[in-house]
């Protein structure tokens, strides 16, 4: 964690001090985390040095949900998702999902979830899971907004269930993209958005994802931190604590475009015109959210 003497200076050396050719938009970050409670106003300051203009935070259950959103009505360029993840399935009830519905209402939620399917840890069972995840189908229908997933080892059957609303739903991404190309073509059959991660940038697991970013069309591709989480193992000098941040996402989004062959600023540039126009938000937020933030 970090220590609370900790400054603007102080977390991120020289090296790590990056900033984005274009504004861009972190489409996943767990800024509700406590490992974020005791420099939060450094963080964002950090954020906005490195161009990172737009923040989405994951709400994956009904506390940081309300969290994400009370986070989002004091700073600006903060907007906030409210889900059920898989892994708390088991906990889906009516009062949990009318509490969902009350926060879909909010104007800060701009997605519904963290959401979906995790046949790989299985914290919840499948049953619960599918049962958790239809039900969150169905919000996401009822308010229009858009969807925000998660998948672990359970590509067929997202696809199936995804297929079976798919005229419903407005539209939906992928969040922290992991899985192989037959997965990956399954998503753009059903013309869903991806979200990469640092994923992309871990020389043990990431290597088929350098040459799959190719086949994500880019009007479909967005970028995220998912910080806490995930901090890029090939960054040019090591972080003290080790815990992912906004600012690092200008980094992400420089592997990637080394990867796709292409300029940085471009891709910085369409990621940021995919995310604004996914999560329906002004064509001049990325801008605004640096010109009017509190002190």
């Amino acid at each position: 964690m970090v220590a609370p003497t900790d400054t603007f200076d102080d977390v991120l050396p020289e090296a790590l001090r990056f900033t984005s050719p274009a504004p861009l938009v972190d489409i996943g970050a767990n800024l509700t985390h406590e490992s974020f409670a005791r420099d939060l106003p450094a963080v964002l300051a950090r954020a906005r040095a490195a161009n990172v203009t737009t923040l989405i935070l994951t709400g994956t259950d009904r506390e940081h949900a309300e969290q994400a959103v009370a986070l989002a009505r004091r700073h600006p360029g903060l907007f906030a998702t409210a889900g059920v993840h898989p892994h708390d399935a088991s906990r889906w009830d009516p009062t949990l999902a009318r509490a969902m519905r009350d926060l879909h209402r909010q104007p800060e939620v701009v997605a519904v979830g963290e959401c979906g399917l995790d046949f790989n840890r299985n914290f919840s069972t499948p049953a619960e899971q599918e049962r958790a995840f239809e039900a969150q189908l169905g919000l996401a229908a009822e308010s229009g907004k858009p969807l925000f997933l998660h998948e672990r080892d359970a590509g067929r059957r997202m696809r199936e269930m995804l297929h079976a609303w798919r005229d419903d739903i407005p539209d939906a991404v992928v969040h922290c993209f992991t899985a192989d190309r037959e997965t990956l073509y399954g998503y753009r059959d059903l013309d869903l958005h991806i979200g990469l991660t640092g994923w992309l940038c871990d020389e043990r697991r990431g290597h088929h994802l350098r040459e799959l970013v190719s086949e994500i069309p880019l009007d479909r591709l967005m970028v995220e931190t998912d910080c806490p989480y995930l901090l890029p193992r090939n960054l040019p000098a090591k972080l003290k604590g080790r815990r992912h941040e906004p600012a690092l996402l200008p980094w992400i989004v420089r592997e990637i475009a080394h990867w796709r062959g292409m300029d940085e600023a471009e891709m910085a540039r369409a990621t940021t015109a995919t995310a604004l126009a996914f999560f329906r938000l002004p064509a001049g937020e990325a801008h605004r959210a640096t010109e009017h933030e509190e002190p």
